[in-house]
C-alpha cells in the first residue's frame, strides 16, 4: 500500500485545524448581516462594493491576530483583558458584549422567523423550533461532531452566490464599485459604510475566533495553516456579500425599490429576478440565521466563564462547566422570547445593538493591539513594527467611520 504523498499529508493537516476561521467569518453573514450588505446594493448598487473589499481585508488582520493570541496564550480574548487590564474594565467589556450578543442574538431569531414567513411557517412555530435545535445541537453533541455540523450548515450560502448570477449584474459595474472607491458624503451613505464595517467584524466574532481557537486546542505549529483558515473564512465572506449587494443592485436599485430587511429583499426580488432568486435568497437567510444563533450564544457562554476564571468547553460535561452551560441556554431563550412577544421592537433591537456594536468594537480592537505587542504575554509572536502598522490603520478607518457617523448624526 501506498503511503500518503506530501500533500495528502498537508491537506489532511490542514483540515485538521479548518474550523474557528471559517466559522468565525462566515457566522458574521448573519440576518444583520444580510440586511446590510442588501440595504447597500439596494440605495447604492455597485457604487460602495469596495467597503467589501475593506472589511475582508480588516477581517483577515483582525481574526488572524485572535487566533494567534488564542493558541499563544490559551486564553479567550475576555480572560486576557481582564488579566492584563483590570477586574473592572474586564466587567464592562463584558456587559456590553452581553447586552449586544443578546440583541444580536434576537436578530437572528427574527431572521429565522422572517425567513420561514416567507415560506408560509408562523414564526411561533420555527422561533421556538429552531431555540430548542440550536441548543441541542451545541449542547449535547461533542466538539468534532457540533464543529462538522456547522461548517455543513455554512454550505447553505452557496444559495447566495446562486442568486447573484440569476439577477444578471453589471459585472463590468461591479468590478469598478470593488476597486474603484467612491463615496456619496451624506448621512447615508455614512451610515451604512459604518454597518458595513461593524457586521463584518463584529465584537462577538473577535471573542469567538481566540476562544475557538483554544477550545480546539489548537497549537503554534498549527499557526501557519490557521492562517490559510481565517483567510478562506474572511474571502468567503466577502464573496458572499459581494453576491448579496450584486443581486439587490441588478434589481432592486435598478428599479428604484426601497427596503428595511433582507426578507423584505427575498419578497422584492421575485418579480425582477424570478421565483428561484427569491427562493434562494430566503434559504439564505434561514440558513445564516440558524448559524450565527448556533454561535452567538456560543461567543457569550465562552466570554462569561473566561471572565470568570472558569475552564469550560464544548466536550465539558454539564456537571463540570454549569456556567457555560447555562449562559448558553439563557441566551438563547431570552433571543427567542422577544422575537416571539407580541410588538416587540425588533428593528430598534437590530439598529441599537449594531450601533453598540460599532462602539465596542474600538475598545476591543485597541486592548488587541496592546495584548498582541505584549511580548511578556506573546513571546516571538507578539506583533512587530510592521505589523502594527497594518492593525493601527484598520483601527483608524473604523474610528474615523464611527467619528463621522457620530457627527452627521448631531449635526443632522
Amino acid at each position: 500500500m501506498r503511503a500518503p504523498g506530501r500533500t495528502t499529508k498537508r491537506f489532511g493537516a490542514l483540515l485538521a485545524v479548518v474550523g474557528p476561521g471559517l466559522l468565525a467569518g462566515l457566522s458574521d453573514d448573519d440576518p444583520a448581516g444580510i440586511t446590510t450588505y442588501s440595504v447597500l446594493g439596494a440605495d447604492h448598487g455597485y457604487q460602495l462594493l469596495w467597503v467589501l473589499l475593506l472589511s475582508t481585508v480588516a477581517l483577515i488582520v483582525f481574526h488572524s491576530l485572535a487566533a494567534r493570541m488564542g493558541v499563544v496564550t490559551g486564553q479567550g480574548l475576555i480572560g486576557l483583558v481582564r488579566q492584563r487590564y483590570g477586574v473592572g474594565i474586564g466587567g464592562a467589556v463584558l456587559g456590553a458584549l452581553v447586552i449586544a450578543n443578546i440583541g444580536t442574538t434576537c436578530a437572528e431569531f427574527a431572521g429565522i422567523a422572517a425567513g420561514f414567513e416567507l415560506f408560509g411557517i408562523s414564526r411561533y412555530v420555527s422561533v421556538p423550533a429552531a431555540a430548542v435545535t440550536v441548543s441541542l445541537l451545541v449542547l449535547r453533541g461533542s466538539f468534532h461532531r457540533v464543529e462538522r455540523l456547522l461548517l455543513l450548515l455554512s454550505t447553505v450560502f452557496l444559495a447566495y452566490l446562486v442568486s447573484g448570477f440569476l439577477a444578471k449584474p453589471d459585472w463590468g459595474a461591479a468590478l469598478h464599485g470593488t476597486f474603484v472607491p467612491s463615496m456619496p458624503m451624506t448621512g447615508q451613505a455614512i451610515a451604512i459604510v459604518t454597518a458595513t464595517l461593524g457586521t463584518t467584524l463584529a465584537p462577538w466574532g473577535l471573542s469567538f475566533m481566540q476562544s475557538y481557537a483554544v477550545d480546539k486546542k489548537l497549537r503554534t505549529e498549527d499557526l501557519p495553516l490557521e492562517r490559510v483558515d481565517v483567510i478562506t473564512g474572511a474571502v468567503l465572506t466577502g464573496v458572499i456579500g459581494f453576491f448579496v449587494v450584486v443581486a439587490c443592485a441588478a434589481t432592486l436599485h435598478r428599479d428604484g425599490r426601497r427596503i428595511i430587511d433582507a426578507a423584505d429583499a427575498a419578497i422584492a426580488l421575485q418579480p425582477l429576478a424570478g421565483e428561484a432568486a427569491a427562493t434562494l435568497f430566503g434559504i439564505g437567510l434561514i440558513g445564516a440565521a440558524f448559524l450565527a444563533a448556533s454561535i452567538l450564544p456560543l461567543s457569550t457562554a465562552y466570554s462569561v466563564c473566561e471572565y470568570a476564571g472558569l475552564e469550560a468547553a464544548i466536550d465539558d460535561p454539564y456537571r463540570e462547566a454549569r456556567t457555560f452551560y447555562l449562559t448558553y441556554g439563557i441566551i438563547t431563550g431570552i433571543g427567542a422570547v422577544i422575537v416571539l412577544a407580541p410588538h416587540a421592537p425588533l428593528v430598534t433591537i437590530l439598529v441599537g445593538t449594531q450601533v453598540l456594536n460599532a462602539v465596542l468594537l474600538i475598545p476591543l480592537m485597541l486592548a488587541m493591539i496592546g495584548l498582541g505587542r505584549d511580548r511578556e504575554l506573546m513571546g516571538g509572536f507578539a506583533i512587530g513594527r510592521r505589523g502594527l502598522i497594518g492593525y493601527v490603520a484598520t483601527t483608524a478607518v473604523v474610528v474615523a467611520c464611527v467619528l463621522t457617523l457620530g457627527i452627521t448624526t448631531v449635526l443632522g
